[in-house]
């Protein structure tokens, strides 16, 4: 078995019993009913814990550091800055979940977002809450 799987097989397991409040995750399914480990919200590269996952939103959802493609901007799923081995999966979710709580102006990922929470945060706001009602409708 990869080192991929067995990282993933053990970070499931400590996820099933300590997972941050409002979260969770399941791995989907394949074709043949085993659970492919591989892919949940982020896809997880085979090289993992070697390489970072790769984590995206929807195209276009609004946010100072969220890519227009979708893609987080946060260092630690960056190879060529903070990404470490040792970080798991876990940590990257609380990283994600401070990350929408409390955008790094520094960073920007789209100019829009960017523009609204450094210059018109009740727009900034706005647009959140939008954004959040139109998500929660949605499934």
């Amino acid at each position: 078995m990869s080192l991929c799987k067995i990282r993933l097989q053990e970070e499931r397991k400590q996820w099933r019993k300590d997972h941050p409040f409002g979260f969770f995750a399941r791995p989907r399914k394949s074709e043949d009913g085993s659970l492919d480990l591989n892919f949940w919200t982020a896809g997880i590269p085979e090289e993992y814990p070697s390489k970072p996952p790769k984590v995206q939103f929807p195209a276009g959802f609004y946010h100072p550091n969220i890519y227009p493609s979708g893609t987080v901007c946060l260092s630690i799923l960056n190879e060529e800055q903070d990404w470490r081995p040792a970080i798991t999966l876990k940590q990257i979710v609380l990283g994600i979940q401070e990350l929408l709580n409390n955008p790094n102006p520094d960073s920007p990922a789209q100019e829009a977002s960017w523009k609204a929470f450094s210059k018109d945060k009740a727009l900034y706001e706005k647009k959140v809450k939008e954004q959040a009602k139109r998500y929660a409708n949605a499934s």
